[in-house]
């Protein structure tokens, strides 16, 4: 692999460390750690592997090839579930490789009950109700069109429906009624579930959210996110270290070019940022191309998304590129060519965080990590005394 000049830095520790401090917020509940769009951009198999080392006995998976490669790459004690798929989804090949599937539609179930007969399988099924996030899921009101034949194929032994969850929507806002009109309607759900002979083994509605927010909420499972990997789903309430969450990305590069520059230089495309006083300015190697929002642009006078660099703190200059940025690294700058910037990590030593970058770009900071390009390496640390390793190796512990 040819060398990239920029990385992001995952730090195991910091990942194991973020779900035992979840564990301690939901003592009655076990947790499943949501390692969806590639571990939020962490990087898949080995934040699974930490996170289960933390104390995880569940992964969670938005579709169903994230599954699959869990159990290829050799995690096959824990379990699985996968919860998003259209029709003609490989159901077969996830029954063979032991994994959970939530089912969200009548066509879903046929589809499960099709493969269980396939491969000779019964299918371990959770129940996915709408309780009034609108987006995928049964509402409670049309019970009567999926639960009768969910308990028929569990007759029949084709299903063991084995789990029944839902989602919030205002989770990020612990006190708005919604919260609690959802745990209501999930409650009264589970109840109808039961009463019509459904023997569940886990209920499940908490969010990173509502894991550390909400008690009433934790059931039998927790299905924290964001939050495994050290952010917080509620920054307006606390940040990271409020809720014993440590960050564990890191993203770095190194400064490609760098060169004085006379007054009244314009900046990037469309000139959006004029130099007002000769100065030197350091271009980094990253750009939308890499995930770094063009939102985040600095126009005018008003610098973009923030970057440490010499110790300062600096922000874009201009408009953010498909493949770089610049920075406006001031008349006296000390920096060189292939020095290492941070646009964000922890902010244990006063770099920027996702958060600011988030915010800087109008967003929210799970977008910040999870639009990361492949092109970005991971490098993978097990704590500060730790040795880095490539992405899909093992982190070894210093």
């Amino acid at each position: 692999m040819s060398r990239f000049p920029a990385r992001a830095v995952i730090d195991l520790a910091a990942i194991r460390d973020n779900v035992r401090s979840l564990a301690a917020h939901a003592p009655t509940a076990q947790v499943m750690a949501v390692v969806k769009a590639d571990a939020y951009g962490h990087g898949l198999v080995p934040v699974a592997r930490a996170a289960l080392a933390g104390g995880a006995t569940w992964l969670g998976t938005a579709q169903v090839a994230e599954a699959l490669e869990l159990r290829a790459a050799g995690i096959v004690g824990p379990r699985v579930l996968t919860w998003l798929y259209a029709p003609g989804a490989p159901l077969a090949e996830a029954l063979a490789a032991d994994v959970d599937v939530s089912v969200a539609a009548p066509w879903a179930v046929d589809e499960v009950v099709a493969a269980a007969r396939a491969t000779g399988r019964t299918a371990r099924v959770h129940l996915k109700i709408d309780t009034g996030l609108g987006r995928n899921g049964v509402l409670p009101g049309a019970f009567g069109d999926i639960v009768p034949a969910l308990l028929r194929a569990q007759a029949e032994g084709a299903l063991r429906l084995v789990g029944a969850w839902s989602h919030l929507a205002f989770a990020d806002e612990p006190d708005h009624p919604t919260v609690r009109a959802q745990e209501e309607v999930f409650t009264a759900a589970v109840r109808s579930l039961e009463a019509a002979g459904a023997d569940l083994e886990v209920r499940h509605l908490a969010n990173s959210a509502a894991t550390l927010t909400r008690p009433a909420a934790h059931y039998d499972l927790v299905r924290p996110g964001l939050a495994v990997y050290g952010l917080s789903p509620v920054p307006q309430l606390g940040g990271p270290a409020a809720f014993g969450l440590t960050p564990a990305m890191t993203l770095q590069a190194e400064l490609a070019t760098v060169k004085a520059v006379p007054a009244g230089q314009g900046v990037s495309y469309a000139h959006r940022y004029v130099t007002d006083r000769a100065t030197t300015l350091g271009v980094v190697p990253l750009g939308y191309a890499d995930g770094i929002p063009r939102h985040a642009s600095g126009t005018g006078p008003h610098l973009g998304g923030p970057v440490q660099s010499g110790g300062r703190r600096l922000g874009v200059a201009g408009r953010v590129c498909m493949d770089q940025f610049v920075l406006d690294l001031g008349p006296d700058a000390a920096e060189h060519a292939g020095d290492v910037v941070t646009l964000f990590g922890p902010g244990a030593d006063g770099e920027p965080t996702a958060q600011d970058w988030a915010e800087a770009a109008g967003t929210i900071s799970y977008e910040i990590t999870t639009r990361l390009g492949a092109r970005v390496p991971r490098v993978y640390v097990d704590g500060t005394g730790g040795r880095a390793t490539s992405a899909g190796d093992e982190a070894v512990a210093g």
